[in-house]
């Protein structure tokens, strides 16, 4: 089984740009479609874009996560 890095705590996003990622998933899915990698590259580099998009996600909802406490404080107001 494959042991998942997590993103869920601020220290593991320090440095990480989510932009960059979308930016490298882009790039990966351009050369998978374009028939520039071998087979096994394709799988590799596969992999490595589910995981970017899995940190994404963790990103994306972290985030979320922070607008609806805001939201909520200001509620509370």
């Amino acid at each position: 089984m494959v042991k998942r890095k997590s993103t869920s705590s601020s220290d593991s996003m320090e440095g990480w740009n989510y932009e960059a990622k979308v930016i490298e998933i882009e790039g990966i899915i351009a050369r998978i479609e374009a028939g520039e990698l071998e087979l096994e590259e394709v799988f590799d580099q596969f992999g490595k874009a589910v995981e970017y998009l899995r940190q994404c996600e963790g990103f994306l909802q972290q985030r979320q996560q922070q607008v609806d406490l805001l939201i909520e404080t200001l509620s509370d107001e």
